[in-house]
């Protein structure tokens, strides 16, 4: 099962945002979209998952729209992460990612043991266990985004979507998060995320499109897209390439 946009026009009402956008990824692979502020990726984003109907084109879930599957079914089948914003309910972690059992028809109802074994189960995927029973006003935006993520996983879906999940996080919770991001891929999940970082792109992505002005510029392997004129052009700017030892590689505003 594959999620395909193709000649997809996205945007809102009096709006294109974007246009002729063909893009897929699949179960147990990374795909990472890159670009500047305002280049669309968070309306690409929210119309491959349905949130946001296509201007033109159609996002395919192998034979089928994406429009054409219910949203009960689609909250089955893709976990969203938006944005990190900070929590204004001081809802518990286990209570945040037991909203995540919604998809199951369980939102009003009392939670089942299987409800409670999968939230328990998330929760212990994402190193968050032993915050179950704190706030999520009382925790790290780290650590917030991890439950986050269990909360989608909760949905049991097939495929995560992410939103600049390691915005506003230091140095050391990026790289718990995008670990974490790289284990669902080998735990055969299809995994979609945006970022600004080309290093967070080439270190934990298959594959990299990059998008600018609403179009794709290149997409393809992350190792043969992420060049430095390739970013020079996507970004507008000087990028330096440095390489170190074992011939790592990473690239540095000019």
């Amino acid at each position: 099962m594959t999620i395909t946009a193709a000649g997809l026009g996205f945007g809102y009402r009096g709006h294109t945002v974007g246009r002729d956008v063909t893009l897929s990824f699949a179960p147990g692979e990374v795909l990472a979209l890159l670009g500047p502020n305002g280049g669309g990726k968070t309306t690409l984003l929210k119309t491959m998952i349905g949130l946001i109907p296509p201007r033109s084109g159609a996002v395919w879930v192998d034979d089928r729209t994406i429009a054409s599957v219910p949203a009960p079914a689609r909250a089955r089948l893709i976990g969203y992460v938006p944005q990190a914003h900070g929590g204004t309910f001081a809802f518990t972690a286990r209570e945040v990612v037991m909203m995540g059992r919604s998809a199951h028809g369980t939102l009003f109802a009392k939670p089942s043991a299987r409800d409670r074994a999968v939230v328990d189960s998330m929760l212990e995927r994402m190193g968050v266990a032993h915050l179950a029973d704190r706030p999520t006003t009382q925790i790290s935006g780290g650590e917030r985004q991890l439950v986050l993520i269990a909360r989608a996983l909760a949905q049991e879906p097939r495929y995560v979507v992410l939103d600049e999940p390691t915005a506003s996080l230091d140095f050391g919770n990026q790289g718990k998060v995008m670990r974490q991001i790289r284990r669902l891929a080998g735990d055969g999940l299809g995994v979609l995320f945006t970022t600004h970082d080309p290093n967070q792109a080439l270190g934990h992505a298959d594959r990299v499109a990059l998008l600018r002005d609403g179009g794709l510029m290149a997409t393809g392997p992350a190792g043969e897209v992420l060049r430095q004129a390739n970013l020079e052009r996507l970004y507008g700017a000087e990028v330096r390439t440095i390489t170190g030892a074992g011939g790592v590689t990473a690239f540095l505003p000019g």
